[in-house]
């Protein structure tokens, strides 16, 4: 009984030693396809995958081939991948076509600091969530057809139950994310001042 114990507890452990060498296959497996990108102090990026130095157009790149990455500071290893996506957001507003109306950007302007902003953020990050599903969705089934206002139209008239589904959920996020600003406006009371341009509020629609 002794052995037999001995040499279940020995196999548990082989089982066990085996799922943690999986684990760490598969760990360094997610590693390796993670590429990580260093900027220098002279503002130069350098791929440590190609083991050479790229431009942001080739991360513009990455980012639309859906390749995942990561930006490092090549000294403190500080993780800056939000700033040199914010970096090619900016180049793509001023040097191309601007999908941010100087109005729309004062108005995420104002979040910042209010107590709105962790809600407006996650509000914004649902809504463009469902809008690629949606993109996508539409990019099967126009088989190749370039985009046109009137073929968008078609397609969000024509759904099927799926994508139907699909808007039933932007609807009810859109609403449950409102409904939470809108507790929220009431528990900070006057703890908070008034934003400027909200909806119901003064100023917002031109409206005094």
């Amino acid at each position: 009984m002794v052995t037999a114990r001995r040499g279940k507890t020995a196999g548990s452990a082989q089982a066990q030693g085996a799922g943690a060498a999986g684990e760490q296959e598969s760990g360094g497996k997610a590693a390796a396809s993670l590429r990580v990108l260093k900027k220098y102090p002279n503002r130069r990026l350098y791929d440590t995958q190609t083991s050479s130095y790229i431009t942001l157009a080739d991360v513009k790149k990455m980012v639309l081939d859906g390749q995942a990455f990561e930006v490092r500071d090549a000294k403190t290893a500080e993780d800056l991948t939000r700033s040199i996506l914010l970096q090619i957001i900016l180049e793509e507003e001023t040097g191309g076509v601007p999908m941010f109306s100087t109005a729309s950007l004062e108005q995420i302007i104002r979040f910042y600091g209010h107590a709105m902003q962790g809600v407006m953020g996650d509000y914004l990050e649902k809504n463009v969530q469902t809008f690629g599903a949606l993109q996508s969705k539409f990019a099967e089934q126009s088989q190749g057809l370039a985009f046109s206002p009137e073929l968008w139209t078609q397609f969000l008239g024509a759904q099927a139950p799926v994508m139907q589904n699909l808007m039933g959920g932007y609807v009810e996020q859109s609403k449950n994310l409102i409904e939470q600003m809108q507790e929220q406006i009431k528990q900070a009371g006057a703890m908070f001042p008034v934003m400027p341009g909200m909806p119901g509020m003064p100023g917002f629609g031109g409206k005094k």
